[in-house]
């Protein structure tokens, strides 16, 4: 069974990516992950203030003007507060020796110098790097134009300093998503991963409190994704990425079938551990064998519209068959 994918460009031994998350935050996880057969992983992303707290940092110990390190590190009032960019770096080349393509995570909001970090990240061996461009405005009245374009920036930005791929993780709140990634595309994206999963802030009744937090991703939100994959399949040439909702071998080909290049998960590993990568590998296959299909190449995209047929399922004429659908299977009886 054929199962190899490319993704950036790069080529895969199957299209299971360990995408970011506490699961590939040290070497040792990323190779137990590569052991359970995932085709390649992207690591947590380094935050721009992360970068920012740095160069702070490196800033401030040079106005201190004294030679010993520890002892300048003293006078700051949290010294660990910037290590993690460099054991970023330590991260990538730990993780390199996996034996599957380590895509580094660059996670900002704004253009800047903290995207040159991108170059370290290609010269620890970084193979690619995927752009978290997380950007929510306080303020609901920024021009959509004006919140686009940011995106764009950033991405080149970080084109303009490395030589490896790029990919943009995408939010599916775009007025025109379609629109959107055709302007990526057209600005350097190599790939586009659909889609990114913002915090839930929410309102509390009891505490009279705003609560933040994250939750993992349940195959309910698949949907949304894997309807735009099909609808950007053959629209664009960048690579698509699949990126919520996978806890199944059916949740995996689905994604395919849509059109995704790869398929990430996270939420899956942690709750079920590295092992069950080779859990989803195995279903696929089984899936694979039993629908007589020889490689992964022979049906992704199957059910994603031609470039130029509107299909009906994913236009309004589905949304008035399950409207109709939902009517007649809800209704009091």
């Amino acid at each position: 069974m054929n199962l190899t994918t490319s993704y950036l460009g790069l080529d895969l031994r199957n299209p299971l990516v360990a995408s970011a998350g506490p699961m590939t935050q040290t070497a040792d996880r990323v190779k137990r992950l590569a052991e359970a057969g995932v085709g390649a992983v992207v690591l947590p992303s380094l935050f721009e203030e992360q970068i920012r707290a740095e160069a702070d940092r490196d800033e401030r110990l040079a106005e201190v003007g004294i030679d010993s390190f520890g002892e300048a590190t003293s006078y700051l009032v949290d010294p660990d507060a910037s290590v993690w960019p460099r054991q970023y770096l330590d991260l990538i080349g730990g993780a390199a020796g996996s034996g599957v393509p380590v895509i580094a995570s660059l996670n900002g909001s704004t253009p800047g110098g903290w995207t040159d970090y991108a170059r370290a990240m290609q010269d620890a061996g970084a193979a690619a790097i995927e752009l978290n461009i997380y950007y929510l405005s306080g303020d609901p009245l920024v021009p959509a134009r004006d919140a686009e374009q940011r995106y764009v920036d950033i991405l080149t930005t970080v084109k303009a300093v490395v030589g490896i791929p790029v990919a943009v993780k995408l939010t599916p709140y775009f007025s025109s998503l379609g629109e959107m990634a055709a302007r990526l595309e057209k600005a350097g994206a190599d790939g586009l991963v659909l889609f990114n999963r913002f915090m839930q802030t929410d309102v509390s009744p009891d505490t009279l409190t705003i609560s933040t937090g994250f939750k993992l991703s349940s195959p309910a939100e698949a949907t949304l994704a894997r309807s735009w994959i099909a609808r950007l399949r053959g629209h664009v040439r960048s690579s698509l990425a699949a990126s919520t909702g996978v806890e199944t071998a059916d949740d995996v080909a689905a994604y395919l079938l849509a059109g995704a290049d790869v398929v990430m998960t996270t939420s899956a590993l942690l709750r079920h551990g590295p092992a069950h990568a080779t859990v989803l590998l195995d279903g696929l296959t089984a899936w694979m064998r039993h629908k007589g299909f020889g490689s992964v190449a022979e049906f992704r995209g199957m059910l994603a519209p031609a470039a130029d047929v509107t299909q009906a399922a994913y236009g309004r004429p589905g949304y008035v068959s399950a409207v109709e659908q939902g009517t007649r299977t809800y209704a009091p009886r």
